[in-house]
């Protein structure tokens, strides 16, 4: 499974529109509304990388209102239990 992430930005006050407009994409996991430099932030989930380029090239794009996108490629995922075993190493003292 490949992962991007894309950062959006929305005409003002068509953030909500176009996150639902997302969420009808079978490829988009997670739409999040959020502060700061983006308006909303989008988890595109699929099985390679030409699949996530058609989402977003062909799909995301051409979405109403979107004025700019930046999209990131993730190379690894780390799962809850990845980040306990790294931070763990060298720390010999039983849990409990």
């Amino acid at each position: 499974m490949v992962a991007a992430i894309v950062l959006i930005n929305v005409e003002r006050a068509r953030v909500d529109d176009v996150a639902q407009h997302l969420l009808k994409f079978s490829e988009v996991s997670e739409v999040f509304s959020v502060a700061g430099q983006y308006d909303l932030v989008v988890i595109v989930r699929a099985h390679t990388n030409e699949e996530i380029a058609d989402c977003i090239a062909g799909k995301v794009r051409g979405v109403p209102f979107i004025t700019r996108t930046e999209t990131l490629i993730a190379f690894k995922t780390y799962a809850p239990e990845d980040m306990d075993r790294m931070f763990s190493i060298g720390n010999d003292e039983p849990k409990g």
